[in-house]
């Protein structure tokens, strides 16, 4: 593919209205997926109940998907950089809604091939997470990929809400794998819908001040990569706990635990599109985000401080936390773009999204023998920790270098 000449969107006068609508179906395809890769824990129970399953084999089931979305996030962001979005997108979409379809359809016998059928899913839905992040920064100009991917980031927390909404109510009466079935269809109207209305990101020849080589050989997006990391432990410190704290601590009834925090998540949600707005206005996205490490270090604390002595600072500090500890997500990935360039977005994307997810993974059981042993207090203190070293591997000095060299 050849390069056309260097007029970058970011400094073109016209901007295409057609960016809008693919941003539509950019999000609506990482609903879909999400919807699949993070439903399957809302079958739990009847999936028990149905194929007579322990806890921990449940847990196999609910692991399959996100395992597969690991093992191939950085790989589908190698195919995205050589050959555009729209295509890998499509195909892995249409993997992912093939398999689950297939299980949905005919459920094998054996818990080891569902689980690996599931993964094989999650390894198609990965190529949304890679694909739709460098669509985002291809369509849209440097004051609008804030915003843009903002709304973007929205369509995980929307997938898992849609999943918690629908899937459980359809597994008592259909069945669990017909219930994931529809994840499925979801996922193949999404390919459709990239294939007819998405178009691949524009490819132009590197204005001066864009990076063209390897990112990796200087630190600045090691130490990007780590700083958004260590901010998603205060982010699941919350999504995992609140609903479990309110109900055993405070004594309130899951239906109305649920209604609460499923309110706290809407607000995140919204939190995510006016961080990008913010970042937009004041052009840095490395400074709100080191803003919101320290907001997150204050959340944590701020829970430790009334689970022990004031409970309703508790309570307030979960809605303030599912607002202040997602806000950061989407301006780690437009930074980790920006600063990759051109040629290497996709794959410092890919490996974005592989360092949250395994931290993701891994941050609930850690709080949650800290917090067993000893309190939730303990616990969120601990968790204040991550922020707080945040706070100084945030490479804001690197991103003001990064624009001064774009005004020359």
């Amino acid at each position: 593919m050849s390069a056309e000449p260097a007029t970058d969107l970011a400094t073109s006068p016209g901007r295409p209205r057609r960016r809008w609508a693919i941003l539509a179906v950019g999000v609506l395809a990482q609903t879909a997926a999400s919807s699949f890769v993070y439903g399957i824990p809302f079958l739990i129970p009847t999936l028990r109940d149905e194929r007579g399953l322990s806890l921990a084999e449940a847990g196999v089931m609910v692991a399959a998907p996100t395992t597969g979305l690991l093992l191939t996030l950085v790989a589908w962001g190698f195919v995205v950089d050589r050959v555009g979005e729209r295509f890998p997108m499509a195909i892995g979409l249409g993997v992912a809604g093939l398999v689950v379809g297939g299980v949905a359809l005919s459920p094998p016998s054996s818990l080891v091939t569902i689980a690996l059928l599931l993964g094989v899913g999650g390894m198609g839905a990965a190529s949304v997470n890679a694909a739709s992040g460098r669509l985002i920064m291809g369509w849209f100009t440097v004051d609008e990929r804030g915003i843009a991917m903002g709304i973007r980031q929205t369509a995980q927390p929307l997938g898992v809400a849609l999943a918690a909404l629908v899937l459980p109510v359809l597994a008592t009466t259909q069945g669990s794998f017909v219930a994931l079935g529809w994840t499925g269809l979801a996922c193949l109207i999404a390919a459709v819908l990239v294939v007819v209305v998405a178009q691949d990101a524009p490819r132009h020849a590197p204005a001066a001040h864009e990076p063209t080589g390897n990112p990796y050989r200087t630190p600045t997006l090691y130490r990007l990569h780590a700083s958004s990391a260590l901010l998603v432990l205060p982010q699941f410190a919350i999504s995992a706990f609140a609903l479990e704290y309110l109900v055993r601590e405070q004594h309130w009834s899951p239906g109305v635990a649920g209604v609460f925090v499923a309110v706290a998540q809407i607000l995140g949600a919204v939190g995510r599109i006016a961080t990008g707005w913010w970042s937009d206005r004041v052009g840095s996205r490395l400074r709100p985000m080191r803003q919101l490490a320290l907001g997150s270090v204050l959340v944590m604390l701020g829970f430790a401080v009334g689970s022990a002595w004031v409970p309703v600072i508790a309570i307030a500090a979960i809605v303030v936390g599912a607002i202040v500890t997602v806000a950061d997500n989407g301006l780690a990935f437009v930074s980790t773009a920006e600063m990759a360039g051109q040629a290497w977005s996709g794959r410092a994307l890919g490996v974005q999204n592989t360092t949250q997810n395994v931290v993701a993974s891994a941050a609930p059981p850690v709080l949650g023998a800290i917090i067993g042993a000893t309190s939730y207090g303990v616990g969120f203190a601990a968790a204040a920790i991550a922020p707080l070293v945040a706070i100084a591997v945030v490479p804001v000095s690197r991103e003001r270098g990064a624009l001064r060299a774009r005004e020359q």
